[in-house]
């Protein structure tokens, strides 16, 4: 997959993204990253991206006419486009999978206040919400999203059955995992999962999914009820 990224800061990235897992797939090719910074593309000698919003008010508004020529200058029309926005889709699991299935992803990181409408207009910009709170900055939104995605990526995590049972990939939680020691401070691992059962234990697993996802989550357990209906 090939992730482009235009920002104000290039230098944020590839952040948490060169470690673990996803960092192991960067440099094996699993994904590359480019990052572009709307700076270059500004029309006076400061660099300058923003403006005050017509019609008044806080803050500052990304220019349509810089970002639309580091677009220009730098979007394949066959590449997803994506904005990452507070209004946006918000993100979830079957998104993520979605997303994984695209050779090529372009992400705009919106700073100030937010960018001009009429560059999402041209370009049929996505926008993408990682959750009901605001941040300083798209980066950290798209760096998220980008976590989420290449995780999914063939090759990358190389065990299926770990993204299988995870939680949200069938509208539920994940159960209570454990592991050694079996006795810590009086507190005893379930004793089903010493059985070497695999039935029981697969449906103790299921049973606590089931309890977890109901109490923390009842949007998600209706959505996995209404499928079963299906």
């Amino acid at each position: 997959m090939k992730i482009k990224v235009l920002t104000v800061y290039p230098e944020l990235f590839p952040g948490f993204l060169g470690y673990s897992l996803t960092g192991k797939a960067l440099s094996e090719g699993k994904w590359s990253l480019e990052t572009v910074n709307i700076r270059d593309y500004a029309f006076d000698k400061y660099g300058s991206v923003d403006d005050t919003p017509c019609g008044g008010g806080a803050g500052m508004i990304m220019r349509a006419d810089v970002l639309g020529a580091a677009l220009e200058a730098n979007y394949n029309p066959k590449s997803r486009l994506i904005c990452m926005s507070p209004r946006g889709t918000p993100l979830t699991q079957a998104k993520l999978h979605e997303l994984a299935g695209e050779e090529e992803i372009t992400v705009i990181c919106a700073r100030f206040e937010g960018i001009d409408e009429r560059v999402l207009e041209a370009y049929n910009a996505e926008e993408i919400s990682i959750g009901d709170y605001i941040l300083t900055g798209g980066e950290q939104a798209a760096m998220i999203m980008f976590d989420g995605i290449i995780r999914l990526l063939p090759g990358v995590l190389g065990n299926n059955e770990s993204v299988n049972e995870e939680s949200f990939e069938n509208n539920l939680l994940e159960y209570p995992q454990y592991t050694r020691p079996i006795n810590w401070q009086g507190r005893e691992v379930p004793e089903v999962l010493l059985s070497g059962h695999h039935q029981h234990i697969a449906d103790w697993r299921k049973a606590q999914s089931l309890k977890i996802t109901e109490n923390r989550r009842p949007d998600l357990f209706k959505k996995y009820l209404d499928s079963k209906k299906v």
